[in-house]
């Protein structure tokens, strides 16, 4: 299990666009569509993982938590699927429907959007106000596979909570930590 940071991405950065398929319903999503009335979290994620496996119900968790008050939560898979087939759109599906996920889970089959966040690993997380300009890109929480520590998402909460109550963005933004990205 290689482990890789992920790369810096500067508060104020304006996400960039993209139209994907999202592998739940077949259809195409764009971020203006798929963006949060308050705000829109990207993260990037595959099925394979061992780090995204570790924090799946975590994800779900707080989707289903924050989706209600106007934080919407997008997942993109950008794994070369030639050489990692698990992580192809049919079992992104597949994973989506066993994980529950109440939200798109999109395949980046260029990987042009990965390359345009500059994202490096699985998981990796990038939070956006509602005029999507970025005010987190960090980890989940400090836990990872067989670390011992629990998955509690206190730092996306952190981040999350301040957007909501309009307070500053974290400062101390740790990076993420996981599988890196399989780039073709």
């Amino acid at each position: 299990m290689a482990r890789a940071e992920s790369n810096e991405f500067k508060n104020g950065t304006i996400a960039p666009d993209f139209t994907l398929l999202n592998t739940v319903d077949n259809s195409f999503v764009s971020l203006n569509e798929a963006k949060g009335e308050k705000g829109t979290v990207i993260m990037f994620i595959c099925n394979h993982c061992p780090f995204v496996i570790h924090v799946n119900s975590e994800l779900v968790k707080m989707a289903n938590e924050y989706q209600q008050k106007g934080i919407n939560f997008i997942a993109i898979s950008a794994n070369d699927v030639e050489n990692y087939p698990q992580d192809s759109p049919e079992l992104m599906k597949q994973l989506a429907k066993d994980e529950n996920y109440p939200f798109p889970y999109l395949y980046d089959e260029t990987q042009e959007v990965a390359k345009a966040y500059d994202a490096a690993c699985t998981p990796d997380f990038y939070v956006f106000d509602k005029d999507l300009k970025a005010v987190y890109h960090g980890q989940l929480d400090n836990s990872r596979p067989g670390n011992g520590k629990p998955v509690t998402g206190i730092d996306l909460r952190n981040s999350l909570d301040n957007l909501l109550e309009n307070k500053p963005t974290l400062e101390n933004q740790k990076p993420s930590m996981g599988c890196g990205i399989k780039w073709k």
